[in-house]
Formats: C-alpha cells, sequence, structure tokens
C-alpha cells in the first residue's frame, strides 16, 4: 500500500459526485494528466487552482482541501 500524504480530496469528491477526471478538466481548459496528478496526490494544485475547481464542482474549495485531523488518521493507518 502506497503510504502518499493525501492534502486534496478532488478525487474523493469527483468519486462522490460520478465525476470523471477527463470531465474535470474539460470544464478547466487543461490536460487530463494534471486533474490525474492531483488526484493521485503526485502535484497539488495551487490555491487558484482549488478556488476554480471548486467553482466548477459549486463548492466551496475548502471542502477540496483535506483537513489536519483527515492526515493525522491517515498517518496511523
Amino acid at each position: 500500500m502506497e503510504d502518499r500524504l493525501k492534502l486534496n480530496r478532488i478525487k474523493d469528491v469527483l468519486d462522490s459526485r460520478g465525476i470523471s477526471q477527463t470531465w474535470l478538466a474539460k470544464q478547466l481548459d487543461m490536460d487530463f494528466s494534471s486533474i490525474n496528478a492531483y488526484c493521485s496526490q503526485r502535484l497539488q494544485p495551487s490555491i487558484k487552482t482549488l478556488i476554480k475547481i471548486g467553482e466548477v464542482l459549486n463548492l466551496d474549495f475548502k471542502e477540496l482541501i483535506t483537513d489536519k485531523d483527515d492526515r493525522n488518521i491517515q498517518n496511523n493507518e
């Protein structure tokens, strides 16, 4: 199992809403590879990008960020 720290919730939000990474990439006029890198935690989006993603998904960008308690739980697994 990969021991990568999870800093954003983009993949979780997309999965819960049944939205594909491809769809999000098209909405943001971004490459799929960038969205995929965010979803797999290989890269972290800038605040500006998080705000844009939040606007597309109609939610506050803060909901796309994992809070400290969630990170602590994951680190202890």
